[in-house]
């Protein structure tokens, strides 16, 4: 029988909570390199391509053979700005969480596909490794309702709130906003990244709404989050 979540009839114009874990539960992400290639990645597929400054690169004769090598790769790679909306993610050493609205009912599946393949293979050559790095398919679960949109953007934000707690860090407050792999700063203002989308969720936090979504992530039980997000979205555990 297969897993939950992982044969997903894809509908347009739908928000989905993307997870899944490194095989075995291995870490997926063993130094601060690993995260940031992987945020290049998402960068490089969410940012419009300018295939007409590329192709300049191309045709100019004071190019160096780098920068002619480095446009052809990027004209080839797929491109997903105008399919892909990421509201949010949360990278932690062995798994992953992203909230993508797409607009096409094919983006995602081409969409993770191309990211995780993509850094498959720099994991596998940086750490000298063979064959998948995550654990089968990823998972897909579409987001039904408003407050399902909302409570799982808290979710996501709070991931890495048992790792700061392992490292005697304050398991609230201004350590949630100390963890650098996630889009809480952007939800926060600290940090503006053209490829993350946190509109749709800020709008519904009236004018002051960093503060109030602050609120909303931070000033929780953590059980009545994790209770939440797991019978609502009905995610595995």
């Amino acid at each position: 029988m297969p897993a939950k979540h992982v044969i997903k009839p894809f509908i347009a114009d739908t928000y989905y909570h993307l997870y899944n874990r490194g095989v075995e539960k291995r870490t997926i992400f063993q130094d601060d390199k690993d995260y940031a290639v992987l945020l290049s990645y998402l960068k490089t597929y969410l940012t419009p391509k300018d295939e007409n400054k590329l192709q300049a690169i191309l045709t100019s004769p004071t190019s160096s053979s780098k920068e002619k090598s480095d446009a052809v790769k990027l004209l080839r790679l797929n491109n997903f700005h105008d399919t892909i909306k990421l509201c949010a993610y949360c990278l932690v050493p062995n798994h992953f969480h992203f909230l993508i609205k797409q607009t096409d009912a094919t983006a995602i599946d081409r969409f993770m596909n191309s990211l995780w393949t993509r850094y498959t293979m720099y994991f596998n050559k940086v750490h000298k490794r063979i064959g998948p790095l995550c654990q089968s398919l990823y998972k897909a679960v579409p987001i039904k309702t408003n407050e399902q949109l909302l409570y799982i953007t808290r979710y996501i934000h709070r991931n890495p709130v048992s790792i700061l707690r392992y490292k005697k860090s304050a398991s609230k407050g201004s350590s949630l906003r100390s963890w650098m792999w996630s889009s809480y700063p952007e939800y926060l203002g600290i940090r503006k990244t053209e490829w993350v989308k946190p509109e749709d969720v800020l709008l519904q936090f009236g004018k002051t709404k960093q503060n109030t979504y602050q609120s909303f992530v931070e000033d929780i039980d953590e059980n009545e989050n994790s209770e939440i997000c797991l019978s609502s979205l009905d995610l595995e555990p």
